[in-house]
């Protein structure tokens, strides 16, 4: 077992990545906004780290490496997948949002300002784990 595995550090450093390919995506079709027939693109992470972290029904061991999976996963090991953004969770889904295409800059923009968030409070934690982890190291008064 490593030092850092029983800490959140696994963890927020995947919600950190995450959060960073998700702004590239949001970037992605900003930019794209004007190309006839591009399709917007989304990240999907929330929903998979959830699943990792809601206890199991039920629970697998895996004693050889062609079996599969039973129960869910680790947290430190959901990965976020990018999708095509055409069925869009919240019934806004507009194939002609900016005339030419179906990315809509209102909506980008405000995914944007979250994704800022969720990434700011993610470093934030990270920086007080580590900084727990460095008073620990020399010692409090």
């Amino acid at each position: 077992m490593k030092l850092f595995d029983a800490t959140n550090i696994p963890v927020l450093g995947r919600a950190m990545d995450a959060y960073a390919l998700r702004h590239k995506v949001i970037a992605s079709n900003l930019a794209n906004i004007n190309t006839v027939g591009y399709r917007a693109k989304s990240v999907s992470f929330e929903d998979q780290l959830a699943g990792a972290m809601s206890p199991a029904g039920i629970a697998g061991a895996e004693t050889d490496p062609r079996h599969m999976p039973v129960g869910s996963q680790e947290p430190e090991q959901a990965v976020p997948v990018v999708e095509d953004d055409a069925d869009r969770k919240d019934g806004n889904y507009d194939p002609t949002a900016s005339g030419t295409n179906d990315v809509d800059m209102d909506t980008e923009m405000a995914e944007l300002a979250k994704n800022q968030i969720r990434y700011k409070f993610s470093a934030h934690l990270l920086a007080g784990i580590f900084k727990t982890l460095q008073e620990s190291i020399r010692g409090t008064e």
